[in-house]
């Protein structure tokens, strides 16, 4: 999210609302992102926003095109699929267009399309996001960290599975169903990752970077290792090449196998997979308030290197 305060006088600025983007849209605005990543040092669309640009009409996803003139200076995208929870939004505009006021357009243009029930990213959570949530009438509502470690010289104590239990790698389309269904179970309580659908799945797997070798499922039951058994647990790595990171992309237990030690196991397999890949640094996102979790990858040598904030209206 950026801020801005002024409008100046010249070309008309204009704004549309769209169901799904054409090809030339789409890459309008991949260009702009582009160039604010540049700036901020960080993308102001998550994975997630940035995947839904592509493949057409998204159920409850709308996209908000700002342009001056013929020229796109800013972008936002809403995402209406909580039953619960009120639509969430993440908003972007130009770094050279910025003190312009099309900051505040996005954001009233937002909470107009929400009826007023608005929840926004703030991603590094920088000082002129905090301003244009004070105008927009946002209070501070959610903080997600970005955790890191090193990797070089990695040394963990040797995962200790439970009993029963046998990590393998991820087999796309035969793990799809079984992967969703555990992946919904771990994070009911997050509505972002646990609501993830076959589409999600599908949109994640035809990325460059997907690899199903750092992707690793811990089974329990009866079998020979070639997927017999129940899923009980995940840990999808990911690799930032450009970066040089590795990142526990998702780690996930089944609620009837937490609390014995699963989860650390799982964790250590995937951060010893991104050491032997050359990796030299790990990261994760975390929710802050979940202290259980903090204080585990803070053992494991984790330290918080920047924070995302979430916005929303009072309710």
């Amino acid at each position: 999210m950026t801020s801005d305060d002024f409008v100046r006088p010249g070309r008309p600025r204009s704004l549309q609302t769209y169901t799904a983007l054409s090809p030339e849209q789409t890459e309008a605005v991949l260009a702009l992102l582009a160039e604010a990543a540049r700036a901020d040092g960080q993308q102001a669309v998550s994975e997630q926003g940035r995947l839904q640009l592509r493949g057409g009409e998204r159920e409850g996803v709308s996209h908000l095109l700002l342009s001056v003139g013929d020229e796109l200076v800013g972008y936002a995208q809403l995402e209406d699929t909580d039953p619960v929870e009120p639509p969430a939004a993440e908003l972007v505009v130009h770094p050279s267009h910025r003190g312009n006021g099309h900051g505040r357009a996005l954001g009233s243009a937002l909470l107009a399309a929400s009826g007023k029930r608005l929840r926004v990213w703030a991603h590094g959570g920088h000082s002129a996001a905090r301003h244009l949530a004070q105008v927009l009438g946002l209070t501070l509502f959610r903080e997600l960290r970005q955790m890191r470690r090193p990797l070089t010289g990695l040394d963990l104590p040797d995962p200790v599975l439970p009993d029963g239990v046998r990590v393998r790698t991820f087999e796309p389309g035969r793990d799809d169903a079984a992967w969703l269904a555990v992946n919904a179970a771990a994070f009911a309580h997050h509505p972002e990752q646990g609501s993830l659908t076959q589409r999600d799945l599908d949109d994640r797997k035809a990325e460059p970077w997907f690899d199903p070798q750092g992707f690793f499922l811990a089974e329990r039951g009866e079998g020979d290792g070639d997927g017999d058994g129940r899923l009980v647990g995940f840990h999808w790595t990911k690799v930032h090449e450009a970066d040089g990171l590795g990142e526990v992309y998702v780690l996930g237990v089944s609620p009837d196998a937490q609390g014995g030690g699963l989860g650390r196991s799982l964790t250590t397999i995937g951060l010893r997979h991104l050491a032997d890949r050359g990796l030299p640094t790990a990261m994760l996102y975390v929710d802050a308030d979940n202290k259980a979790a903090v204080s585990v990858y803070e053992r494991l040598g984790f330290v918080t290197h920047e924070t995302d904030l979430m916005y929303r209206t009072e309710t």
